[in-house]
């Protein structure tokens, strides 16, 4: 049976004879707490609303706005900019994936099946079912004497990219799991059973022995524990973890530079796992997304070995910051936009804004994402009639202290 999860994570402590808070809430945050069955509120008893990140425009009438929440972390923890709530409770969804990786890595994946950084980097990712990403797959399947069969994540919205669906459409060919976004993290799933001598059927299952390896590795990377995970099922059909949007960007401000985690953090036995999975996502940006109209992959290519972008359902995105001009200290960044994003646009236009403002995107590179920056809507002959535009400012926390 499933742990039952610690809800107490997710509530404000309360004083011995239940009568409050046991120490006086941030004046200057919202303590969002929307678990089902609650209600987000403001510590003064007020509905809680995030401020607007991203307003869509369709000539000069403002259609819809979408609204969420950003947080800048230092490796320590420390936020540094913030916008909205860093207290809203996300699932993780593929956000998840480079830190569940890590388990592969640990049990001796990389030399037991030969895995080469792009292996290691589309396990980590979401791609796109090119083909250059389903010859990656098929390669590691055969050499580690797993079928492509097995693959529990369906085929739901696979290929994402428009060409290569299109072409599959045109040649009448059915698009396999082997094509769907997910099945690199399924793949290293799978490898994990074989390596541990695991059953391969109904590997997604919650009490599968090697879930509950994964769910540690998470449990660890996030600085809890497996009882104390809140659990539910991700679209691919495998578990997926919920936590605060702050602990997000402090998993990416890890990511960013896991060699610097002191000894003294129960996270650094992740550290050498962690930089092998860092190196090949930062080497291979084409597997973490695909090669053509995917924010992940364009924001890495335009800040090479700068950033490692990682986006997950509902308008989430972890981003793992590495030091250099214009941010010389490695840090995390975790947005999410409260509505689900709007068709991706919220989400994207909202993350180059945020690396813009926070210091590491500018000049060429800024103009390289500018699809991304404000996305166009198109009418049927392709001219542009309307925008989605990102405004906000990120206030550094000494800022909002009273």
């Amino acid at each position: 049976m499933q742990a039952q999860p610690d809800a107490d994570r997710f509530r404000e402590p309360n004083d011995a004879d239940g009568k409050g808070p046991s120490r006086p809430a941030p004046r200057t945050r919202t303590r969002t707490l929307n678990v089902r069955g609650s209600q987000s509120v403001r510590a003064g008893g007020s509905a809680a609303a995030p401020p607007v990140l991203v307003r869509q425009f369709r000539g000069e009438v403002e259609e819809s706005r979408h609204r969420g929440s950003i947080v800048e972390v230092a490796a320590d923890g420390t936020v540094r900019r913030l916008l909205g709530d860093p207290e809203t409770i996300v699932n993780l969804r593929s956000v998840a994936k480079p830190f569940g990786l890590v388990s592969l890595v640990e049990a001796g994946g990389v030399g037991e099946f030969d895995l080469s950084s792009a292996e290691l980097a589309i396990m980590a990712g979401s791609h796109s079912g090119e083909d250059l990403h389903v010859r990656t797959l098929q390669a590691v399947l055969r050499r580690a004497g797993v079928s492509q069969q097995l693959l529990g994540c369906g085929s739901e919205g696979a290929p994402l990219d428009a060409l290569t669906s299109a072409r599959l459409a045109r040649d009448g060919e059915k698009p396999s799991p082997v094509r769907h976004m997910c099945s690199g993290q399924h793949a290293s799933i799978l490898l994990l059973c074989r390596i541990n001598g695991w059953p391969l059927d109904e590997y997604w299952l919650p009490e599968h022995p090697v879930q509950r390896l994964y769910s540690a590795t998470i449990a660890r990377a996030f600085s809890t524990t497996p009882e104390s995970l809140i659990q539910a099922t991700d679209s691919c059909g495998v578990p997926t973890y919920a936590f605060r949007l702050h602990e997000v960007a402090r998993a990416f401000a890890m990511l960013a530079d896991p060699a610097a985690i002191s000894k003294k953090d129960s996270r650094s036995g992740l550290a050498d796992a962690l930089c092998l999975i860092r190196d090949a996502m930062l080497e291979h940006p084409e597997m973490v997304a695909g090669s053509r109209d995917r924010l992940d992959t364009s924001a890495m290519k335009a800040l090479p070995g700068r950033l490692i972008s990682k986006g997950g359902a509902e308008g989430l995105r972890g981003i793992a910051v590495m030091a250099g001009p214009g941010c010389p200290m490695p840090g995390g960044v975790a947005i999410k936009i409260e509505d689900g994003g709007g068709y991706s646009r919220a989400s994207s236009a909202a993350a180059v804004e945020t690396l813009h403002q926070i210091g590491i995107l500018d000049g060429a590179a800024l103009r390289a994402l500018g699809r991304y920056h404000r996305p166009p809507a198109v009418d049927p002959r392709g001219e542009v009639a309307g925008e989605a535009v990102a405004e906000f400012e990120l206030a550094p926390v000494g800022e909002l202290l009273p």
